[in-house]
């Protein structure tokens, strides 16, 4: 059931670590890459449809997937679900099911602005690689480089809080999570240590009014281990919202709007939603052991503000449309309808697994205090820049290819680029820490759609 009823019942610190913690739960999922029904006379979103059968799918097993979408609706599992499968640059499904708010009856739409929470890392990851592409650092650089603040880190060693000097880090580091950083929510020593100094990741609920003072208050904190030594899931992106900012000279925010989203057409991706969208503007949902209870409500939601930080590893807000432009020009080795943001070989360098045999067989881990949710990565993932990368799909119990680049949010969002199967797949709804496989359903499903 629903439960109706104010913003949260929740403390805004509360809501905060839940926010973060959510995404644990998505991590400890990467394997799975969602996508859906079929539908040839789907909403424009500014790529060409086509009937399954003419790209090597087939029409009959697309069709599979709405009932499934709808059964987890009607089931009260999940408000609504936008999926959205493209293939050969073809868009052959957008579904659309439920509601987009459930307080006001109002039904999901094509449209429906959705929070993106971590599936802002791989924006952020593009960025990066154009600025690598112009010849602004190395990937071995140190990070101290440009951001003198994290110059003389200490990596913490013991309980009593002994710590030893850190290597340096590098920009590689941070774009493969194995930079030492953390994240507030993370738990243990440097998690309380970043809480306490308002750097968990949060954009609205803090006080820092700067990427800059937010890397200064970064500087005085431990390391959780040596940079190159443990992929822990971390800021890492965040600190590359900064560098952004050193090497083009712009606010984070403007340099993504003018060199990825304005060229690409995704006008409706930002880091909040302006007043003239907010009637497509979701609510957002929690799953406690009641169901499902509002987590934010779209009228009184700080993203209808601008954020104190605009920050890289979490924090836009997107429609199926825009976000499916974005992995098209991934999925197109960097280019789409004429505007190429990125070399092919950057784009095979983003998506290839950085993560070799010194990380072990399962090297995506998640750990923390945050007991089942805090789950071990599978056998077979990998990790190439912002993104996870599969590496052996049977070792993953996928029928994924190897070499798939995906990433999520901590709202139930998902996409995924098959650069092998020419696929490109989105699942999306609004629900924090949802138990409920629909992206366990979804890939079984289109994968089984392939005819061809």
């Amino acid at each position: 059931m629903i439960s109706k009823g104010p913003l949260s019942p929740l403390s805004p610190s509360v809501r905060r670590l839940f926010a973060l913690s959510a995404a644990l739960l998505l991590t400890a999922t990467l394997p799975v890459l969602g996508a859906t029904a079929a539908a040839v006379d789907a909403p424009s979103t500014g790529l060409p449809t086509a009937t399954a059968e003419t790209v090597g799918m087939s029409t009959e097993r697309l069709a599979r997937i709405k009932p499934v979408m709808q059964q987890y609706v009607d089931e009260d599992k999940v408000p609504g679900v936008i999926s959205l499968v493209a293939r050969k640059g073809k868009v052959v499904h957008f579904g659309v099911v439920g509601e987009m708010n459930r307080e006001t009856n109002e039904a999901m739409r094509p449209d429906t602005i959705l929070r993106m929470y971590s599936q802002s890392k791989p924006v952020t990851g593009a960025a990066v690689m154009m600025l690598y592409e112009e010849g602004h650092f190395l990937l071995t650089d140190h990070v101290s480089k440009y951001l003198p603040a994290l110059a003389d880190l200490e990596v913490l060693t013991g309980a009593n809080g002994q710590t030893e000097k850190a290597r340096p880090m590098t920009i590689k580091h941070l774009l493969t999570h194995t930079s030492g950083l953390s994240y507030g929510f993370m738990g243990g020593t440097v998690g309380a240590k970043y809480q306490a100094a308002d750097i968990d990741g949060a954009a609205y609920d803090t006080e820092i009014e700067s990427l800059e003072a937010y890397v200064e208050k970064l500087g005085e904190m431990p390391l959780v281990a040596q940079p190159g030594t443990l992929w822990h899931y971390s800021i890492s992106m965040d600190v590359l919202g900064r560098l952004v900012e050193v090497w083009s000279g712009q606010p984070f925010d403007e340099f993504l709007d003018e060199r990825i989203f304005k060229p690409l057409g995704m006008n409706d991706t930002a880091f909040y939603v302006p007043e003239s969208k907010a009637d497509r503007f979701a609510a957002n949902y929690a799953w406690t052991q009641n169901g499902l209870v509002l987590f934010d409500a779209p009228e009184k939601s700080p993203y209808l503000q601008k954020p104190a930080l605009p920050m890289g590893g979490s924090g836009l807000v997107s429609t199926a449309n825009d976000y499916l432009r974005f992995a098209q020009m991934l999925a197109n080795s960097g280019e789409l309808d004429g505007v190429r943001l990125l070399s092919r070989k950057s784009v095979d360098l983003m998506m290839s697994d950085h993560l070799g045999p010194e990380f072990g067989p399962n090297p995506i881990n998640i750990g923390g205090s945050l007991g089942e949710v805090a789950q071990a990565g599978a056998r077979g993932i990998g990790f190439g820049f912002t993104g996870s990368v599969i590496v052996d799909p049977a070792h993953l119990h996928t029928v994924g290819s190897a070499g798939t680049f995906s990433w999520g949010g901590a709202a139930y969002t998902q996409f995924w680029v098959d650069r092998e199967e020419e696929l490109v797949g989105l699942v999306l709804t609004q629900v924090m820490g949802n138990p409920h496989p629909l992206r366990e359903k979804m890939i079984v499903l289109t994968y089984g759609a392939i005819a061809d």
